[in-house]
């Protein structure tokens, strides 16, 4: 069961209770009326301490699809947090009004201090360079409904690897399935942290390649999973120029990779992906942002133990 639930990091959840949310999530696809009221008289409460468009929208439009509605905020300085607020205080209070909490912060594991305080499920939306586990349920629904499986699959993931959360999170899942490898492919300073390297993928026995070129690999690849590098993770600007620009791919790029490799990114993309990229039938960048709606209802439908 998972009502009641927290999603903190994506390793909370069983192999098995993921297929629970994401068979969820392929029925609401099939069937999206029979499940318009399901969260009526329910309320989402938005806490964004950080940028969002894609994941908040996703989630307050999941919200408003199953029939709940939403309060909250989308920067610090339109809350309490502008006067010193704490996280554990912020979520006690949320915990008063709403029925369950989304929570996206710059600093890493404020998502799970909130968690400790509240009596609603929270759901981590990203913190820092730490984790982003409803991205990680979108890139598995999306990989699981186009490549037919979760196992055998050899996963590019290119550019920013150091700060990208969605990275980490994704590399953690995917190892959980059979014969998954990884091509991990960056610059020297923004490769993958050596924890990653050694916790997950080191410890299970899972094969993993370095590299600085995109196109030694590409022929390789099932799925090639772009980021963009991040400027608000730098602290220095004349690394983020240097290095802002160091993948992108385009056509010339694309035409060495299988037909049947598909292109994602959790997006929003700076220029990593040329456009002429978005007509080519491998690009599903879009249907990625898609399938993250369905994941994001089938998730609180199932925290909130709805029927």
């Amino acid at each position: 069961m998972l009502k009641g639930r927290h999603l903190i990091d994506p390793m909370d959840f069983s192999i098995d209770e993921f297929e629970e949310i994401f068979n969820l999530a392929e029925e609401i696809i099939s069937n999206p009326e029979e499940y318009m009221h399901v969260c009526e008289g329910k309320l989402l409460a938005t806490l964004f301490y950080e940028p969002s468009t894609r994941t908040r929208f996703s989630f307050e439009a999941a919200m408003l699809r199953l029939g709940g509605k939403v309060l909250g905020f989308s920067e610090p300085n339109s809350s309490s947090a502008a006067k010193g607020e704490s996280v554990a205080d912020t979520i006690r209070t949320v915990a008063c009004y709403a029925d369950i909490a989304v929570m996206r912060h710059p600093k890493e594991g404020a998502p799970k201090v909130a968690s400790m305080y509240s009596t609603i499920p929270v759901i981590n939306a990203g913190d820092g360079g730490h984790h982003h586990p409803t991205q990680t349920l979108t890139d598995l629904l999306t990989i699981k409904s186009i490549k037919k499986g979760l196992g055998n699959h050899t996963i590019g993931l290119c550019g920013d690897l150091k700060f990208g959360r969605t990275v980490h999170s994704l590399i953690k899942a995917l190892s959980r399935y059979e014969n998954n490898k990884f091509i991990l492919i960056s610059p020297q300073e923004l490769k993958i942290p050596d924890y990653i390297k050694k916790e997950v993928l080191q410890k299970n026995n899972i094969s993993f390649l370095e590299v600085e070129r995109m196109e030694e690999v590409i022929d390789k690849l099932d799925i090639l999973y772009m980021t963009r590098v991040q400027r608000e993770r730098f602290f220095n600007e004349e690394d983020y120029i240097r290095l802002k620009d160091s993948y992108i791919l385009d056509e010339a790029k694309l035409k060495k990779a299988k037909e049947d490799m598909i292109v994602l990114h959790p997006l929003p993309r700076v220029n990593e992906i040329a456009y002429e990229i978005d007509k080519d039938s491998r690009a599903r960048y879009f249907d990625q942002a898609k399938y993250g709606m369905y994941v994001r209802m089938a998730l609180i439908a199932k925290l909130l133990g709805v029927k």
